[in-house]
């Protein structure tokens, strides 16, 4: 049988990096990795699905098959952060806990943000911010357009202008930002972190929740898996071992720009157990559903789909199914 010749977006992240470097192919396919940035990955593939396969926002995923666009995910997840130490306050405005932004102004980047969303979910479940006294301020324009819960008061920001200038403006008090603002990166007196210690907050919410964020999934063209369903199987087996190959680089000390490799590992090991970036439904569920609720609960999504129908296969143990 002849190999399927397909190309797959991603990120360039260690964890898919034996995918491009070909250390691991997937079982007939000849697959071409095209490594770029996530705002261009994503909305090329959720506004023209430009890829055969792509690592996308599980946030812009679940918006799209509430839709009924044609690509479905895979249970893998290559990229996931914890947010604390994106949440940004600006200073001297009365901010001194999460739940004091009840009522204020916070920017955004989207609201199809993955970082965003589970910012919001977080500072909701555990902190005690009701979402709806919150006025929003959205950046960017969305990669799929969507109707927000009537509740979510949604601003949109100026053309020419940023959260970051707004915040330090005085016009904002917030931020939930996917990446690091530039008064933060300078040092700037204006702003400040919303968490003084992130990395502990994160540790304690992972202790409550046993959630680490899940920021990307990947997806397939439903044409490809209606013609050659065997594809979902080749795929998420050789994402697997990518990442059991990344995993076994990182034993080697040499390999990681740490002082101290060894006792971050042991550290992450004790915390997260062997495998920190599991790729099945079962492992990833209390994160999945709460990514499902939030977005049906601010209005992302119109339906709540069973998280066993948002994937195929559902993981790696059930594959013998669908051979």
């Amino acid at each position: 049988m002849s190999r399927l010749n397909l190309n797959f977006a991603c990120g360039s992240y260690d964890l898919l990096r034996p995918l491009w470097e070909k250390v691991v192919e997937p079982a007939g396919i000849d697959l071409n990795v095209m490594t770029m940035q996530s705002p261009e990955r994503h909305g090329r593939m959720l506004r023209h699905e430009e890829f055969d396969a792509c690592e996308l926002s599980l946030v812009g995923y679940l918006v799209a098959h509430d839709q009924g666009r044609d690509f479905t995910a895979i249970p893998a997840f290559p990229h996931r952060r914890f947010r604390h130490s994106y949440m940004v306050k600006r200073t001297g405005c009365g901010i001194e806990k999460p739940s004091d932004l009840n009522g204020k102004r916070i920017g955004l980047d989207t609201l199809q943000n993955s970082a965003g969303l589970w910012m919001r979910g977080i500072l909701q479940d555990y902190y005690g911010l009701d979402l709806s006294t919150v006025e929003w301020w959205c950046q960017e324009e969305e990669d799929v357009p969507l109707e927000p819960a009537s509740w979510m008061k949604i601003h949109r920001v100026g053309e020419g202008r940023n959260i970051d200038e707004m915040l330090c403006a005085g016009e904002l008090e917030g931020s939930l930002y996917p990446e690091v603002l530039p008064s933060i990166r300078a040092g700037s007196d204006k702003v400040a972190l919303l968490f003084p210690d992130p990395r502990q907050a994160e540790v304690e919410y992972y202790g409550k929740s046993g959630i680490f964020p899940i920021m990307h999934t990947v997806v397939i063209k439903d044409e490809i898996l209606e013609r050659s369903p065997w594809v979902a199987v080749s795929l998420l087996q050789a994402l697997q071992r990518s990442k059991e190959v990344c995993y076994e680089r990182m034993r080697d000390p040499r390999s990681l720009a740490l002082v101290w490799a060894k006792e971050e590992l042991q550290e992450q090991h004790a915390i997260f157990g062997s495998d920190p970036w599991p790729y099945s439904l079962e492992a990833n569920r209390p994160a999945l559903e709460a990514a499902v609720r939030y977005e049906f609960e601010q209005g992302m999504i119109k339906h709540k789909p069973e998280i066993e129908d948002l994937f195929s296969p559902p993981s790696l143990q059930e594959i013998q199914h669908y051979v």
